[in-house]
């Protein structure tokens, strides 16, 4: 795992919601907005291949 400038690790598999950094990249990748990825985190947690799988029903 990669590790972050205060030596902690990164997991790319899950989405913080509540680091809007980590949202854009997200809505601009799925091409949806910013929104629509916090709602889908909040249904599934935030497991990314979760969240995109949501994003892609709706």
């Amino acid at each position: 795992m990669a590790q972050s400038s205060r030596g902690r690790s990164q997991d790319r598999a899950k989405v913080a919601a509540g680091q809007d950094h980590e949202v854009k990249y997200e809505a601009r990748k799925e091409g949806v907005s910013k929104d629509a990825v916090k709602k889908a985190v909040k249904r599934t947690g935030n497991s990314r291949k979760k969240v995109e799988a949501e994003i892609g029903r709706h």
